[in-house]
């Protein structure tokens, strides 16, 4: 049987929440190329290039591995961070130690992704240098770390 995990932070130098393997809860860190999420019991974070997004609360997958919850998330986080945060859902569904996500800003309908992530794996951002561990929604940032 197949559980969600965590939610990957993104960066040149990659964010890491710690190792383990998908079990329960989504808790860890999963990366893709220019993709990534890290998630802990109590928030999650994610970056699909380069931007980014934030949730608060635990993210929970159903017994076919589905999950979706709903957050905030920022499309102009780099190069110039414009602060504007948009209500987003977070979508996907985790299979083994693979996660498709996708986002959906729900005030516009612009869609990122899906993305496809594995647990455990750094991400690898590429051009893009921010990378945030999870922050409640209402401070997401985007300024170079």
């Amino acid at each position: 049987m197949t559980r969600p995990l965590g939610m990957l932070g993104l960066a040149v130098i990659a964010c890491s929440a710690g190792p383990g393997a998908p079990a329960g809860d989504l808790v860890g860190t999963w990366g893709g190329d220019n993709a990534g999420l890290i998630a802990t019991d109590s928030s999650a974070h994610i970056h699909i290039g380069c931007t980014l997004g934030d949730v608060t609360g635990i993210i929970r997958a159903d017994a076919a591995g589905h999950f979706a919850v709903a957050g905030l998330y920022n499309v102009d986080a780099y190069p110039v961070n414009r602060g504007i945060l948009h209500p987003a859902l977070f979508t996907g569904q985790i299979s083994g130690h693979t996660m498709v996500l996708t986002v959906t800003l729900t005030d516009t309908t612009r869609v990122l992704g899906p993305v496809t992530l594995i647990y455990g794996k750094e991400p690898q951002m590429g051009p893009c240098p921010i990378c945030r561990v999870p922050q409640p929604p209402g401070s997401v940032r985007g300024a170079p770390r």
